[in-house]
């Protein structure tokens, strides 16, 4: 497997960094006398719907505010987004001045913003993620009535590709799933060729059984040359790969028993191939 890049990693990782960033950024306390019309400029600012000033120090750090909730203490909540892809809530405080990315609790170790962020990020989120899935170009394996849908970003040539593949023939030859291949050819000079042949071929799931019963003998024949229509869908499929989160190939995405998104990069190992495909 290719793994994810330390960037993607380091963007995953930016609701705890975003704290102490954020907080670092205006250390300096206010003059005398400048605590109360901050106060009175932020209650303004709310009432137009203002965003406050000190979130702009945030964007910068991958923050994405999507809407304001009601928050405990003084605070001001936000509900967004780090790097397009991790929920996350911000807290402004009283004085327009500081914000905190993270988790707020109350005096029952309940998370504040939890069902908020469920409720205006997450869920729309998982909902957009998943309707850019169905309108990629894949290509079946399995049969088309499966109750449960696996997308795998895959490249002809990848091994752990190969591994996964042969580990999910329980459930799709049982008819309980159904993988989505999403082609990419990332991995050898003759990927983006395989994965044509797969993709153009009059049957691609057949083709693409093909590559994978032949897999330790070469695989699939590559194509000589590929037609712009399949270039253009493979050069969208690696832009959705990245988008989705994934540096490499697999990168496995399926919809928990709550109906979200879930990702999983590289091949299930052990239980959590049964949390990718479900009960055996």
């Amino acid at each position: 497997m290719l793994s994810i890049s330390p960037r993607i990693a380091h963007t995953l990782m930016l609701p705890a960094m975003l704290a102490l960033a954020a907080c670092s950024q205006a250390q300096t306390p206010p003059g005398k006398g400048a605590a109360a019309p901050a106060r009175a400029s932020a209650t303004a600012a709310a009432r137009k719907g203002e965003l406050p000033a000190v979130l702009k120090g945030i964007e910068k750090h991958g923050f994405e505010v999507v809407s304001e909730f009601d928050a405990p203490g003084g605070l001001r909540g936000f509900a967004g987004m780090v790097g397009g892809q991790q929920p996350a809530a911000a807290y402004v405080t009283a004085d327009g001045k500081h914000v905190l990315v993270g988790s707020l609790f109350d005096a029952e170790g309940n998370e504040v913003a939890a069902e908020t962020l469920e409720k205006l990020v997450a869920a729309p989120m998982s909902a957009k993620m998943w309707s850019k899935l169905e309108t990629s170009a894949w290509v079946r394996d399995g049969k088309a009535e499966a109750p449960r849908v696996v997308y795998t970003f895959s490249d002809a040539n990848c091994p752990y590709c190969h591994k996964f593949w042969e580990a999910a023939r329980p459930w799709v030859d049982a008819g309980k799933v159904q993988l989505r291949h999403i082609m990419v050819g990332v991995i050898r000079e003759d990927s983006p060729a395989k994965a044509a042949a797969i993709m153009a071929a009059r049957d691609p799931s057949a083709a693409l059984l093909e590559n994978e019963h032949q897999f330790d003998r070469g695989g699939i024949k590559p194509l000589p040359s590929i037609s712009r229509e399949i270039a253009a869908k493979l050069d969208a499929n690696q832009v959705l790969m990245v988008e989705m989160g994934f540096q490499g190939t697999p990168g496995i995405l399926f919809q928990d028993a709550q109906g979200q998104v879930q990702r999983r990069a590289g091949l299930p190992q052990g239980n959590d191939l049964q949390a990718v495909l479900g009960p055996r």
